[in-house]
């Protein structure tokens, strides 16, 4: 239990014992430093219960407080408004629980599983800045759930069973007729070498889509291509082999790239097996319904507020659906994960996607009440001119020139004396936390501007800053070690720019659980920056190596320590690499 939880027990007991009934306290973080630490508004909330003027009762409980001398500082202001500091001698042994195990001031969530659903790349596509924020914000949250206790499976769940494939293949036949795949008669063995590869990928796609749009024909043939292949033809299912080969390792090359990482790399094909045992199953329970050819599920409930469509299960040409897909996926992770929550990170648009599925989901008992179906949507990124983020000539930046583009900026602010493949290494470090970090500090359904001058700084709320400040604390520290200076334990409190850092660390398990509860990250990444400001100033008031009192030099490396691994562990959790230098 962390130090605030145990604080708030604690109190509420004190405060139990005054005679008030009080089922919980709640301890927040001051905004007025001036008059405390940390602010209790309870007594307003017991006024209104026992008739009382709230500041007698806030009185009361001050004085019950002023004799715990983990308290000082503790005082009433306004209506009520009880401001409390935490004594020098009270953070000292919270910091040296904290270098005893960090887990000390971390409040673990119950045991549970969860599905986090956060890839959704499409195979013969290139993964393009659309892609950035479900990996980001659905690779942080993974880790951060992990380090909160919670077991996890993160699904890339590809996209490789849709027209797109339909697409793709039906292109290549128009340039390359006499490939075995497209030939119904063939009947010897297909090559094992790829007829295609990620280059030729790319550029199939687009091609294609665009002739979709105009041309009718073309779209219709795409269609027949989709339906065949899903209808498992032989050649294109080997086709289709290739394709996902060739695909998927430059998929895993970028999310590499980014720190992002799958257990289960699952696509719609591996969900669409189980569609003819879903659609069974869904009949059974006489949900299905006929409608213009196609099989349908209803879901408009009475007390609706917005129109709720039916979920299209079968289309009228047999094929199965997006919807489909997805209610097939639930199905098919119930079988085999028993989770007990399943997140979906997509943007703010598959809001009603996912409310269809859910609702057929939970009226078919496909996901037990007891199961929890999230989703969780985020904003958009916006190039300077606030629109939709582009390339300069107008079309989609794919995502590894997104990457490539933060690299090249952020190399510019490593030392010159980096040289070689080193500074390769570091500079794609420093961009990608330049750029990991960006997305994460603004709450996930805010929309943001990509500034790549501005989120290259190695100033203010940046990746590269709190990489620049951590590596400055190793350097210190390594530095003592080379002067043979011993540290463990946090001995002292010396003046306001240690205190500071102590308190910022005693509000850690705070900005965890905030994160957690909101599914959104910014909370750690504003965190990880005031904790390493408050370090910063206090670097640059004292001269930590030079400092004479053995015990206080010894104390300000302890707690040094402490900040460096706080942030390598916060660090991780956004999903960002450290270097050594930079």
């Amino acid at each position: 239990m962390s130090f605030i939880k145990t604080l708030e027990k604690d109190l509420k007991e004190s405060i139990n014992e005054l005679g008030y009934d009080l089922d919980k306290v709640t301890i927040s973080i001051s905004n007025r430093p001036d008059l405390g630490n940390y602010q209790i508004n309870d007594a307003m909330r017991l006024a209104k219960v026992y008739k009382k003027n709230p500041n007698e009762i806030a009185n009361n409980i001050v004085d019950k407080l002023n004799s715990d001398k983990r308290f000082v500082n503790v005082n009433v202001a306004g209506a009520g408004f009880i401001n409390l500091s935490l004594s020098d001698e009270y953070l000292v042994q919270c910091m040296n629980k904290m270098i005893e195990d960090v887990y000390n001031n971390i409040d673990c969530q119950r045991e549970k599983t969860i599905i986090l659903d956060y890839g959704g790349a499409n195979v013969a596509k290139a993964l393009h800045v659309g892609h950035l924020r479900s990996a980001n914000i659905g690779e942080a949250l993974k880790r951060l759930a992990n380090t909160l206790g919670v077991k996890t499976y993160a699904d890339a769940h590809l996209g490789d069973w849709g027209r797109p494939i339909g697409l793709v293949m039906l292109e290549l036949k128009k340039r390359k007729p006499n490939l075995p795949y497209f030939d119904s008669n063939f009947n010897g063995e297909y090559p094992k070498e790829s007829p295609v590869t990620n280059e030729l990928l790319m550029d199939l796609y687009p091609c294609a889509s665009a002739k979709a749009n105009i041309d009718e024909d073309y779209m219709e043939e795409a269609r027949e291509m989709t339906a065949k292949f899903q209808n498992h033809d032989k050649g294109l299912m080997a086709l289709w082999n290739h394709i996902m080969d060739v695909s998927k390792s430059d998929i895993k090359r970028i999310y590499d790239r980014l720190n992002t990482t799958f257990e289960i790399w699952n696509g719609e094909s591996d969900a669409a097996t189980y569609v003819p045992e879903l659609v069974s199953y869904l009949e059974s329970q006489n949900l299905v319904k006929f409608s213009e050819g196609a099989k349908i599920i209803e879901l408009k409930e009475e007390d609706d507020d917005h129109e709720i469509p039916p979920l299209l299960l079968v289309k009228s040409n047999g094929t199965a659906s997006y919807q489909t897909t997805d209610l097939a996926c639930i199905f098919e992770r119930v079988k085999n994960y028993n989770p007990d929550e399943i997140w979906y990170l997509t943007d703010a648009r598959q809001a009603l996607h996912f409310e269809q599925v859910f609702r057929a989901a939970k009226k078919s008992k496909i996901a037990s009440d007891n199961l929890k179906l999230e989703f969780i949507p985020f904003g958009t990124i916006n190039g300077l001119d606030g629109k939709p983020f582009k390339t300069r000539d107008g079309g989609v930046m794919t995502l590894e020139s997104l990457l490539d583009l933060a690299k090249e900026e952020c190399e510019k602010k490593i030392l010159p004396n980096i040289v070689g493949e080193e500074r390769d290494k570091i500079a794609e470090m420093v961009g990608v936390a330049a750029v990991k970090y960006a997305d994460l500090i603004p709450y996930r359904t805010t929309d943001y501007i990509f500034d790549i001058n501005k989120f290259s700084d190695l100033e203010g709320k940046t990746g590269p800053y709190l990489l620049y400040s951590t590596i400055r604390m190793k350097s210190l520290l390594n530095k003592a070690k080379d002067a043979q200076i011993d540290y463990q334990l946090v001995k002292t409190v010396k003046n306001e720019y240690d205190r500071d850092i102590m308190i910022n660390l005693i509000n850690l398990a705070t900005s965890l659980t905030k994160s957690y509860e909101s599914r959104s990250v910014n909370e750690v990444a504003d965190y990880i920056y005031k904790l390493t400001s408050s370090y910063n100033k206090f670097y640059s008031e004292n001269r930590v190596l030079d400092e004479k009192d053995s015990d206080l030099r010894s104390s300000w490396l302890a707690l040094t320590n402490l900040v460096l691994n706080t942030n390598l562990m916060l660090l991780n959790i956004l999903g960002i690499n450290c270097p050594n230098k930079m």
